[in-house]
């Protein structure tokens, strides 16, 4: 079988990899993350995996695209719902690659996170495997999870602290930060400064 799956980070694709490869699956990576926020995350993000990729001698095929107004634009005002969106973005252009490579199938390393909606992911890969005509390799990645995240950190890889988008990065500090103090401004007239 050969297999493009869609990597969304380096320490994410340790575990699923090391499983296809024991079992013989070809897998060539996919790096397509539009919903990486800021700039600076997606180009730390896309480096960690490049030099990955290439220790590992992991073909890996990057549509480097940064897509934040789109994205933005397709969001806002949904913010509930930014999951789903992010997910058909991500794995339609996975499963397009795929067919257009004439592979058997294709994947995500999103089933690999137990931060992710798992179930939203398989849902969708499904939907898009029979938009696009090429089926969607599911498998519940998780189980590796720990793994994962050991094999990483010997590895010295970049941890990312959040999902990704703005939202998740909000999500993920917001309730961290200690409240702002609040300032008392002087009279008027006064020189402030901040």
């Amino acid at each position: 079988m050969n297999l493009l799956l869609h990597i969304c980070c380096a320490p994410c694709a340790i575990y699923p990899l090391s499983v296809l490869r024991d079992r013989k699956v070809e897998t060539a990576g996919f790096f397509f993350n539009p919903n990486i926020h800021p700039f600076t995350e997606y180009r730390k993000r896309l480096s960690v995996l490049t030099d990955y990729a290439s220790s590992m001698d992991l073909p890996l095929i990057v549509k480097d695209q940064y897509l934040l107004k789109e994205f933005l634009r397709e969001t806002v005002s949904r913010e509930e719902n930014r999951c789903l969106y992010c997910y058909r973005m991500r794995l339609t252009a996975a499963a397009r690659e795929a067919r257009e490579r004439g592979d058997d199938a294709f994947s995500t390393t999103l089933l690999y996170s137990r931060y992710q909606k798992h179930e939203l992911v398989k849902q969708v890969g499904g939907e898009v495997a029979v938009e696009q005509g090429i089926p969607f390799y599911y498998e519940d990645f998780r189980t590796g999870w720990q793994i994962g995240v050991d094999r990483s950190r010997e590895l010295g890889l970049y941890r990312q602290p959040y999902c990704g988008c703005i939202f998740s990065e909000m999500e993920r500090y917001m309730n961290k930060t200690p409240e702002l103090k609040k300032v008392h401004l002087r009279k008027s007239g006064e020189n402030i400064r901040g």
